[in-house]
């Protein structure tokens, strides 16, 4: 007796069936996820992969009935006049940088879903946060849209590299994905000009000059930073930096407290579009949390002119102190 192949599209509805069941036993019934697993007879790392999901989906969205809420729609309301921003959103912080970046990052995937459209050019950069938002963006796809990423990427790469976030983003929407294909950081400034003006990439550069959309995150620059490409400067160039008044890093390039790019060698060397140049873009997006970036958001917001900010409660409060 022959077995006939199991119809594709039954198959991908009891699994979407599946899915919706694992939800609604763990958001409605407030069942445990190795509970759910028992229930539904899978194992609990397939009902962690099932909620994550039905979130990316949009088959589960979470409603925050708290008076807790009141006072976060005050911190954002608070950012946008004292920064003067068109929108800001400010979330719950999270438990470490990872949770912070992970809450932040969800909450610019839903506000990228509600504003990427059809024939728009996007700029993004890199970081935890932006990687985060993926799982909260919408998988719609828009139609004449590229994507552009803005910097070079990692020769050596753990869970962020600036060129994947840059094809996955492009994946989920269906968008052109164009990669700035060369090392974040270089020999020499001779080896960046060579590379820009000799090897294709003022391409990308004159792209970027013309975004609808720019995205980009914010690193710290001090001792015991979290910022990824603080492993890139070493100790002692990291040292020599916040010495000349560094505060914040933002695609490898490293600003001072009022935005204004730190003077040092390591500046002619990184493989990245002009901050001055993402600062032109229509609608400029920064994301970042945490109390330890205060110092690196508002130098960043001020030399990105950035009009949307999303961020934590922790770093919203020590901002409008």
């Amino acid at each position: 007796m022959s077995l006939r192949p199991r119809d594709a599209a039954t198959t991908l509805s009891e699994t979407r069936a599946l899915r919706l069941r694992a939800a609604w036993l763990y958001h409605n019934q407030g069942l445990t996820q190795q509970q759910v697993a028992e229930r539904l007879g899978i194992a609990r790392t397939t009902v962690i992969r099932l909620l994550d999901e039905a979130l990316r989906r949009n088959e589960v969205r979470i409603w925050i009935a708290d008076d807790g809420i009141d006072e976060l729609l005050e911190l954002a309301t608070g950012l946008e006049a004292r920064y003067g921003l068109t929108h800001a959103v400010v979330v719950p912080s999270g438990e470490g940088a990872e949770g912070t970046a992970r809450a932040v990052g969800l909450a610019l995937g839903r506000y990228l879903s509600g504003v990427i459209a059809d024939g728009q050019t996007i700029g993004v950069g890199w970081g935890r946060t932006l990687s985060a938002s993926l799982s909260g963006i919408e998988p719609r796809r828009r139609e004449n849209t590229r994507v552009v990423s803005l910097l070079g990427g990692l020769m050596h790469a753990g869970a962020s590299n600036p060129p994947d976030y840059a094809w996955q983003l492009a994946s989920q929407i269906g968008a052109e994905c164009h990669l700035y294909t060369a090392p974040l950081i270089v020999d020499s400034p001779a080896t960046r000009e060579a590379l820009i003006s000799r090897c294709g990439l003022h391409v990308l550069h004159e792209m970027a000059g013309a975004l609808d959309l720019a995205v980009v995150s914010c690193g710290e620059v001090a001792p015991g930073s979290t910022s990824l490409s603080a492993t890139l400067f070493g100790p002692d160039v990291l040292a020599e930096l916040i010495a000349r008044g560094g505060v914040a890093d933002v695609m490898g390039q490293v600003i001072d407290k009022n935005g204004d790019s730190i003077a040092h060698p390591i500046a002619g060397r990184v493989m990245s579009v002009e901050l001055d140049t993402i600062a032109t873009a229509r609608r400029r997006v920064l994301a970042s949390g945490g109390g330890q970036r205060v110092a690196a958001i508002g130098a960043a917001l001020a030399r990105l002119k950035a009009q949307v900010l999303i961020t934590d409660e922790a770093a919203a409060r020590g901002l409008l102190r």
